[in-house]
């Protein structure tokens, strides 16, 4: 893996080259984004080890804006020859650029008065994740294929570890560094004609297979001969993972760019009480529970964004060219978040570190609060194929997968075949019942995110499936 000071190193090279490289007549200012990314993984399917792999890939990614350009190019020579090729590529490609109007484009400086003072250091970095070895992923298997043999269940899923540096320096004399180890374990388990699923996340060597196994065997178990139910609205009980992944679609719309470009379903609405007071959600990056870099995609420091106050729209996400656009265009003042993806880009920014405060009780206690609406719920496992019908309302259609049971008096009484809904986020998010403990949670359509398990009185099912 590369070290601080070899980021450091082919940072200041790069800056070192594009100063040779400018003149009075063709300036150049330049970033550097370096990666070292070691990834590891095993597979199995039918209870039997199918796969393992290791890769590193060390990538170093220049911005570089001259001749009223900018222009991004990436590589994986890290060397003076390989630094001086992706320069003169990206000169080459400012000369053939014919925009209207140059850019306004320009380097941040270091974020305090101490040039190259670092940001605070998270424990992101688990050094025994880092040294965990195919031999160590193959013990973490064989003890979940355990559990689903002696269960007589088939199990099938993955065990992958990363180990990543990131580095970001530029012309102005910025310069961070971060690093961090991540685990990913997911697991789905086939009994006859059901399936269960888990799946869990973390910066650490803390993930017990063993126990992500018997939760996904038990649901396939308890899964087994499920009968139809008729469509319709009915109360439902989401795990933190089928929640994740519906609230992964309305993340951009807290984007300045989403507004400047009209897209976000929130535009004109701040200040507005737009979601049950049950909902809050804020971006902070320094949560315990968080995981990645404190800087963003151009090294500035990410700072800690209210989102959501007891339903309430409050705030979004800025970058320093976003929030200057979006306060003219509005005549509001909005703060820079310092949320920029790598420039350049269309989406702009993105909170990745999503908290959504919860209550401080488990799953089982949602399935008790749903007596209280007097009719049957539905628990949801995960979601699936979940597409966006319509952004103004952000109404969402998918399938739910791998464990779905019918609660009657505060317990899971029987599985049913899964079900098609139709579902828009405003109405999910204003039926809110109760919330469970808030967790670092994974699953399938975006980033993982402190989210908790959800009960919501009114859910839309538009059609059977036929499994």
């Amino acid at each position: 893996m590369l070290t601080e000071s070899k980021c450091e190193k082919v940072v200041e090279e790069a800056v070192a080259l594009a100063e040779k490289m400018s003149s009075r007549k063709r300036p150049i200012a330049l970033e550097a984004t370096v990666t070292s990314e070691k990834r590891s993984t095993s597979r199995f399917a039918e209870n039997l080890m199918t796969q393992n792999q290791t890769s590193q890939i060390d990538q170093v990614s220049l911005r570089l804006i001259a001749n009223g350009e900018q222009v991004r190019v990436s590589g994986e020579k890290l060397d003076r020859r390989g630094l001086e090729e992706l320069i003169e590529l990206a000169l080459l490609s400012t000369n053939l650029m014919k925009s209207e109007e140059e850019t306004s484009a320009s380097l941040p400086k270091p974020p305090s008065k101490g040039e190259g003072k670092k940001l605070p250091r998270f424990q992101r970095f688990d050094e025994k994740a880092s040294a965990i070895t195919a031999a160590d992923r193959a013990a973490m298997v064989l003890s979940a294929i355990e559990v689903a043999a002696r269960k007589g269940a088939s199990l099938a899923g993955i065990v992958s570890t990363n180990d990543l540096v990131m580095a970001t320096g530029n012309s102005r004399g910025l310069f961070q560094f971060a690093r961090q180890t991540e685990l990913e374990c997911s697991v789905t388990a086939m009994c006859g004609d059901s399936t269960g699923w888990a799946k869990a996340f973390s910066t650490r060597l803390d993930i017990d297979m063993a126990a992500l196994a018997d939760r996904a065997v038990e649901k396939a178990i308890a899964g087994r001969n499920p009968r139809d139910i008729d469509p319709g609205r009915y109360p439902v009980i989401l795990e933190a993972s089928a929640v994740m992944d519906l609230l992964a679609f309305l993340w951009w719309d807290f984007s300045a760019t989403s507004h400047l470009d009209e897209l976000s379903s929130l535009r004109g609405k701040l200040g507005q009480k737009l979601f049950s007071e049950k909902f809050s959600a804020f971006d902070d990056y320094a949560h315990s529970e968080q995981y990645g870099a404190p800087f963003d995609g151009i090294g500035l420091p990410r700072q800690k964004v209210s989102l959501v106050e007891n339903g309430v729209f409050k705030g979004i996400v800025t970058s320093r060219s976003s929030a200057a656009k979006l306060s003219e265009k509005t005549g509001l003042d909005f703060a820079v978040t310092n949320h920029a993806l790598p420039e350049p880009n269309t989406m702009g920014e993105m909170p990745l570190n999503i908290v959504v405060p919860g209550c401080e009780v488990e799953l089982d206690d949602l399935l008790k609060d749903s007596c209280q609406l007097g009719r049957e719920a539905i628990l949801l496992t995960r979601v699936w194929y979940v597409r966006e019908v319509d952004p103004s309302t952000k109404l969402l259609t998918g399938m739910t997968r791998d464990g779905t049971f019918i609660v009657r008096n505060g317990s899971i009484a029987e599985p049913v075949k899964n079900l098609r809904f139709n579902v828009s986020l405003f109405d999910l998010l204003n039926s809110i019942v109760s919330l469970g403990r808030s967790r670092l949670t994974a699953g399938e359509e975006g980033v993982p995110a402190v989210v908790p398990p959800m009960l919501v009185q009114s859910f839309n099912f538009t059609e059977m499936t036929r499994f």
